[in-house]
């Protein structure tokens, strides 16, 4: 097969490029705006009439929660104009689409895990152009696979994970909210569950939509404390509440995301999120 990853300079864009190496049978074409530009519809047509694609990665997004507040043309743009222009030119030139979502569709005051047909209540711009993203592959693709994810890290660009390492190293003590609650995801192990779908032989017959997060809880001061707590730093961690650290967007109080869906259809095991967070600060120590 022949793959396209867009959005490849990010997090996930990198992880995937890590891992390229174990599937030496499939090739891999990797883009960033500097490539491709996805919100042209000129140069995606030009692009995929030349390159005879099976299956895109989109992993390209504008992911500056607080900036898309006031940047929301931009955001609008890349979240769901751009991933329209995908999901028209996946049945246009007959490919797979998997694309990247958000647990920030959600409100956040759901009381258990969210599933996949949970009624959908963004609040900020963020959330609100991801999930428009979701609707035009809906409206316009049946080849597709959505999966929404949470709390991304990995030791590519700059993530809660390296701002905490740095800060516990220049600080004596951090002050990180403790009443917001999701699943913090390793950017590697959502590499390996999206490359999973591709060589395991899913059949792209319409829109399927996923959860997928590490397993396990954390509120970002239990994840603060386990990055120091792994790394042996010294810097004491305090809790405080959201109101006492203001954003300009609003943040889901609980956006914990169910995998069963995922485990189920693929039979896949799922890391924990502290086991995945150490292999990820290893990786970090030795870069």
């Amino acid at each position: 097969m022949k793959i396209l990853v867009t959005g490849s300079n990010g997090q996930l864009g990198k992880s995937i490029q890590d891992r390229v190496k174990n599937f030496p049978e499939h090739t891999f074409i990797f883009t960033d705006i500097e490539e491709l530009d996805i919100t042209s519809e000129t140069d995606l047509d030009q692009f995929f009439l030349i390159n005879k694609i099976n299956v895109l990665i989109n992993c390209a997004a504008y992911t500056a929660v607080d900036k898309a507040e006031e940047d929301q043309k931009l955001a609008y743009r890349i979240n769901r104009d751009a991933v329209k222009l995908l999901a028209v030119f996946s049945m246009k030139y007959m490919f797979s689409l998997i694309h990247i979502s958000t647990d920030y569709v959600f409100s956040g005051k759901n009381f258990r895990p969210y599933i996949e047909t949970d009624l959908a209540e963004p609040n900020g711009v963020y959330g609100k152009s991801k999930y428009e993203g979701e609707q035009a592959i809906f409206e316009f693709s049946n080849r597709a696979v959505i999966i929404r994810t949470s709390w991304l890290y990995s030791e590519y660009g700059q993530n809660f994970v390296k701002t905490i390492l740095r800060l516990g190293n220049e600080r004596e003590e951090l002050k990180i909210v403790s009443d917001q609650v999701g699943s913090p995801t390793y950017g590697g192990d959502l590499a390996d569950a999206i490359l999973h779908i591709i060589v395991g032989g899913y059949k792209f017959n319409k829109v399927e939509l996923f959860h997928f997060s590490n397993e396990g809880i954390a509120s970002w001061y239990d994840f603060a404390l386990d990055i120091m707590k792994q790394s042996s730093i010294s810097c004491r961690v305090f809790p405080i509440k959201t109101e006492d650290y203001p954003l300009p967007a609003p943040r889901p109080f609980y956006s914990v995301l169910s995998k069963e869906k995922f485990t189920k259809t693929f039979n896949y095991t799922i890391p924990y999120w502290k086991n995945s967070l150490l292999k990820c600060l290893e990786r970090i120590d030795k870069s």
